[in-house]
């Protein structure tokens, strides 16, 4: 009785609720947020292989993950970016698969892919079948036609191909391509058995397959920028203030604490790719704000200071004048323009670094892993009318 508990138990899903995610996604519909009709969209979701035997591999395909979001933020017009995340295993672990909804909360997809640590497994099979369904399947997806829809399947083993109760991965396919979703597959490691499907599953849903080794493929371990990139990002976070009603205030401050925990949990590198994205695009400004940032508002004129009632402030800065709250707008938004000023010539300068290094290391017969995946990316895209100049965010 015992064995057969865990194994319903393990047999359904974790979807993760009650988080970030669940509140922003209410608060922004309570709010009526729609998105700029003249932006294009992009949707993808990471499946990422999270058993024992991807212990040494979890970070760089953490890493890849990042590098790959940051990348999509790039396209011109800078497009509107919702992601996803599903962690699998396999039955009898603690999870067969850890799912967060496509959201625009992109700190959260940051927090949350911070979190997935590499167990369970045992087998090298694993539950590639079920995650990928749910992919195809649970996620969701715009009906919109002109959106940009990806999958990026990242994982180090085969797929259970004896499970009798589950969705084949052929049939995931057969409806990804039917939804105009394309997947993309990136083996982590050598298993010869893994690159047989990994590279079907690409064929069928009409993406392209990829290969990391364990170093996931990066060109430098770290640059020169990252511990500045990493403080400022900190720095810049303390800038942001907000208003709204309690329920707001409540989200907006548990978000910050949040993001800032993870931060600092995360690597300098990781940290570093954060705070480029965050300040360096509309995208990624958008999502560094949040909802109800007071100091932009204030800026754009969008809220008059003195017409602010106290009870849509935090209790901090209740007790201020109008005259003090104002003096410390000012003074934030005066500090968040020179740390983002320094964010945006950091990261010029760190991609510039990371992009002679790939120049470096590139061969005839072996491209590097990023080019490669910026090139599928490009591709794909142009599907929808969305452009990709210039080269990958590493």
């Amino acid at each position: 009785m015992k064995r057969q508990n865990a194994l319903l138990a393990g047999m359904v899903a974790t979807v993760i609720s009650g988080s970030l995610v669940a509140q922003e996604n209410a608060i922004v519909r309570e709010l009526g947020a729609k998105k700029p009709a003249a932006r294009p969209a992009v949707e993808v979701v990471f499946v990422l292989d999270t058993t024992g035997s991807m212990r040494q591999l979890i970070q760089a395909a953490k890493e890849k993950v990042w590098a790959i979001a940051n990348t999509l933020a790039t396209a011109k017009p800078t497009p509107d970016i919702m992601m996803g995340l599903i962690g699998y295993r396999d039955r009898m672990d603690k999870y067969v698969t850890k799912r967060l909804q496509l959201t625009s909360d992109l700190d959260a997809v940051y927090e949350e892919l911070m979190k997935f640590q590499a167990n369970g497994g045992g087998d090298q099979p694993e539950s590639v079948n079920q995650a990928l369904h749910e992919a195809v399947t649970g996620s969701q997806w715009s009906q919109d036609d002109s959106t940009l829809k990806l999958i990026f399947l990242v994982g180090d083993a085969p797929p259970h191909m004896d499970y009798p109760d589950d969705v084949k991965y052929q049939k995931s396919c057969e409806l990804a391509a039917k939804r105009s979703i394309y997947i993309n597959t990136i083996q982590c490691g050598g298993i010869r058995a893994t690159k047989r499907f990994w590279v079907d599953i690409a064929k069928r849903a009409e993406g392209r397959y990829f290969r990391v080794e364990q170093s996931g493929g990066t060109i430098v371990q770290s640059t020169p920028f990252d511990e500045r990139l990493a403080s400022l990002s900190l720095e810049v976070d303390k800038t942001r203030l907000y208003w709204g009603d309690q329920k707001i205030l409540e989200y907006n401050a548990m978000r910050c604490a949040s993001t800032e925990k993870t931060k600092k949990s995360s690597s300098i590198r990781a940290q570093a790719q954060w705070a480029v994205f965050n300040n360096g695009n509309v995208t990624g400004m958008r999502n560094f704000l949040g909802t109800n940032e007071l100091c932009a508002a204030v800026e754009s004129g969008k809220v008059d200071l003195a017409k602010l009632k106290k009870d849509q402030l935090p209790e901090k800065l209740k007790k201020l004048s109008t005259e003090a709250l104002a003096a410390l707008v000012d003074k934030n938004i005066a500090s968040r323009k020179k740390l983002q000023a320094e964010i945006v010539d950091l990261g010029k300068k760190r991609q510039a670094y990371l992009e002679k290094k790939l120049r470096e290391g590139k061969s005839k017969d072996k491209p590097a892993l990023d080019l490669a995946i910026f090139e599928c990316i490009r591709a794909q895209a142009a599907t929808r009318g969305i452009v990709y100049a210039g080269g990958p965010k590493l």
